[in-house]
């Protein structure tokens, strides 16, 4: 048996973020993956200056690859707008296994299957025990069917699904664009330059509007590739995109169940107008962090709720 004071299962974002400010407070703590890092991560790694602050990140001594713009060109209802701001992207495949190693704690390969509670002590697959639990794996986090999915059911309406593919492709236009209900799609789609030649294409949208109408994410996805051919974004490249699912930010959520929590997408955060994870994956993180750390209560109601905000004045940050 491998006991910590806290165990958190994902070591995303949100968990090690979560892992990094406990470990700079003395708490012992472990993190629990199913999966051995770096990992490919489906993602736009799209992250706002609030992160960047948020992660105490210093640009220039960051060791991956991370693009800024200045600018951010949108299309709404055939409509084109460019936006002024400052925005970065990053790979998912760097990012998060930088912050894992930076949060400097125990890291086991492993997938939590079995959760159950003794005596005041949170047991996982008989194997880990700890006093407080922290769920940080996503949209099938097992710590929130064990505990939560009862007392916070997830509205069908608010989930997500989408396609995406990031490969290696010499890009000839290195801005980003966001397409907005294009060919009446309930969601985006995006085209998100990465630094070392990578590119990020997605599209994501409301699966229940979607099945109402008898469409499918990938009817919109064939769509959304004739049209970047027809803007000369991507040449002839064999694309094999893959897919998932999210969900939107609840309006009334319950991060905390006794002393185990939920963050980022486990806890359904994503910003209700752009679906943006990052973000509030670092400031649940961070907020379960200290509520274990000072002892006191965990709330969701001060977590981003939508993204435009930190689009339309990032300098607020």
């Amino acid at each position: 048996m491998i006991d910590s004071e806290v165990i958190i299962i994902g070591g995303g974002p949100a968990g090690s973020t979560c892992a990094w400010q406990l470990r700079q407070a003395g708490i012992e703590t472990i993190i629990l993956d199913r999966q051995s890092f770096p990992r490919t991560k489906l993602c736009a790694g799209w992250i706002t200056p609030r992160v960047i602050r948020d992660l105490e990140i210093e640009l220039a001594s960051y060791p991956h690859s991370l693009l800024t713009f200045d600018r951010l060109h949108f299309r709404i209802h055939q409509r084109k707008l460019a936006i002024r701001t400052r925005q970065y992207s990053i790979r998912r495949y760097e990012f998060d296994h930088w912050l894992l190693e930076r949060a400097k704690v125990p890291v086991y390969q492993h997938t939590a299957r079995h959760i159950r509670t003794e005596k005041g002590s949170y047991l996982i697959d008989e194997a880990y025990r700890c006093k407080y639990l922290v769920g940080a794996a996503g949209t099938n986090c097992p710590v929130y069917r064990t505990f939560f999915q009862q007392v916070n059911p997830r509205p069908r309406a608010l989930l997500i699904t989408t396609m995406e593919q990031e490969f290696a492709c010499a890009y000839q236009d290195p801005n980003c664009y966001l397409w907005f209900a294009e060919h009446n799609l309930p969601g985006y789609s995006w085209y998100v330059p990465k630094g070392n030649g990578h590119l990020n294409l997605g599209i994501g949208g409301k699966f229940a509007e979607l099945k109402a109408r008898g469409e499918t994410i990938r009817d919109h996805w064939e769509r959304f590739v004739q049209s970047l051919s027809r803007l000369g974004l991507i040449g002839d490249v064999a694309l094999q995109p893959r897919g998932y699912n999210y969900y939107l930010r609840q309006k009334m959520q319950t991060g905390r169940v006794g002393n185990a929590f939920l963050v980022g997408d486990a806890a359904g955060l994503a910003t209700t107008d752009m679906g943006e994870g990052i973000g509030p994956a670092v400031e649940s993180g961070l907020l379960a962090a200290r509520a274990i750390i000072h002892r006191t209560d965990y709330s969701l109601q001060a977590i981003t709720r939508r993204s435009l905000w930190n689009i339309l004045l990032p300098w607020r940050w």
